[in-house]
């Protein structure tokens, strides 16, 4: 019997938002669709997208991604996007109305942490997060330091 072989192309590409973790205290995750033009979809595929910068925010019932970079589709023409517009986010209403309470009751904050092919289609996932203070900060730097640390020694034994 043979294994089935994991594809490796641009449906498995994932954009991740390196500095969610350390910056806040991650909390319900929902998975959004994105609303996107043609040539930021070929740049997506090519891995041209940072969300690192980004987060998100609710006007008028939806829910908008904002400060996200794509970076313009290198075989596009004068038609191509503006790189850092702002993108409508897909939701069902009862998560919008969920997200609006949570946000509206304060102390939390709409981030990014992906953006990933779900099939054909673009995914964004979405967490509602709480900012970390100074000293939360120190505390996760001080435990990856740590477990690096455990890592090399465990690896020096064997």
């Amino acid at each position: 019997m043979s294994a089935k072989k994991q594809k490796k192309g641009p449906e498995q590409r994932q954009i991740r938002n390196s500095k969610a973790s350390f910056n806040y205290t991650i909390g319900d995750r929902f998975e959004a669709g994105i609303q996107l033009l043609g040539t930021e979809v070929k740049s997506i595929r090519e891995g041209n997208m940072q969300i690192n910068e980004s987060y998100c925010r609710v006007e008028k019932g939806e829910v908008w991604l904002l400060n996200s970079y794509i970076a313009p589709y290198s075989h596009g023409n004068e038609l191509n996007h503006s790189e850092r517009r702002k993108r409508k986010l897909l939701l069902h209403v009862k998560e919008i109305s969920r997200l609006i309470g949570a946000v509206d009751a304060g102390g939390k904050t709409l981030v990014p942490l992906r953006v990933y092919f779900k099939e054909a289609l673009i995914k964004v996932e979405i967490a509602l997060c709480v900012g970390k203070k100074v000293f939360d900060k120190r505390e996760t730097m001080k435990r990856k330091v740590e477990m690096r640390e455990a890592e090399r020694a465990m690896r020096s034994r064997y």
